[in-house]
């Protein structure tokens, strides 16, 4: 249970949902930016099972304006870390039927399945702090370690579970690796990067095993810590920066998901060291140097009266 609950301090909650919530609203203009168009055209939209399970209403005008001007407020209100758990309890509901009605067009991107969490888990951690004073604020809790570890779960979780569709797509058999996938890929999605690949189709071969051997390992993460969990998520976040350059696929709102791992926490104290250090430079200086001077007239005081004795000694 402790690894399940760890006491993390509740500035990396405040810096998440600060983060997160400013994402949001990107992302519903950049990726998940056709709902309200499915609000205009309603007879494309094929609900998922879970907006069949929830009886979900369908979209229309009205309702998807509704839902993006809350949204959008809520996201605002949040990312302020003033009234946190209200405005959470808002977002993360509405943003999950925001991208239910987004995917249900046959394509379901598993890049969201970090951020649909995290907006669901951060809402359970009651704030101390309120504003900019919750980005320092240094209380440790469980609560705040729940909701942190249900996220890194979730990104974990996108790795994993894509190597074991790769596998449940071949028949359960190991061929996925060794396919042309990442060659029909570009040339589906042509790039000057990919392009260039495309001539020596080993270096693709050996692409796809490092990424799948990748995804299977990608559980060890949690249970690293320091410079190992540092390299695994470098290796992650090196692996999307990959994708981009090569094919133009992004993995965003995950890769923005690995700050729960970021110990968050030690920004606003590091920051308070710098802002502080010129200031205590200039302060033990300026102590050095009346010490110095103190010194310097005490040895004058002294040369004065070692002289001042000789003259005595001599006239006597």
């Amino acid at each position: 249970m402790s690894w399940f609950t760890p006491a993390i301090a509740l500035a990396r909650v405040a810096w998440l949902r600060t983060v997160l919530y400013l994402f949001v609203i990107l992302d519903m203009h950049a990726f998940v930016r056709d709902t309200r168009d499915k609000g205009e055209h309603p007879g494309l939209y094929q609900p998922l099972l879970l907006a069949r399970l929830l009886d979900l209403p369908r979209p229309s005008v009205a309702n998807t304006t509704v839902l993006y001007v809350v949204l959008i407020v809520a996201c605002l209100v949040g990312a302020s870390n003033y009234f946190p758990r209200i405005a959470g309890w808002i977002v993360a509901p509405a943003f999950t039927w925001w991208v239910l009605i987004g995917m249900s067009d046959g394509k379901v991107d598993h890049d969201h399945l970090a951020l649909v969490i995290a907006l669901w888990a951060l809402p359970t951690v009651r704030a101390g702090s309120r504003g900019r004073a919750s980005f320092g604020d240094q209380t440790r809790t469980e609560a705040a370690g729940w909701a942190i570890r249900c996220i890194q779960i979730c990104v974990i979780a996108t790795y994993f579970l894509s190597a074991i569709a790769k596998l449940r797509g071949a028949g359960w058999a190991l061929t996925w690796p060794g396919s042309a996938i990442l060659t029909w890929a570009i040339v589906r999605r042509p790039h000057p990067v990919g392009e260039w690949l495309l001539h020596y189709p080993w270096i693709l071969h050996v692409m796809q095993w490092v990424g799948i051997i990748g995804e299977f390992l990608s559980p060890l993460i949690l249970f690293v810590r320091g410079r190992w969990q540092l390299f695994g998520a470098l290796f992650f976040i090196g692996f999307h920066v990959a994708n981009t350059v090569i094919l133009l696929i992004h993995f965003l709102p995950t890769v923005v998901c690995w700050l729960a791992f970021a110990p968050l926490e030690r920004i606003v104290p590091w920051w308070r060291v710098r802002r502080t250090a010129p200031g205590r430079l200039g302060s033990r200086r300026l102590e050095s140097g009346r010490a110095a001077s103190d010194r310097d007239a005490r040895e004058a005081e002294d040369q004065a009266e070692q002289g001042r004795q000789a003259e005595q000694q001599a006239g006597a």
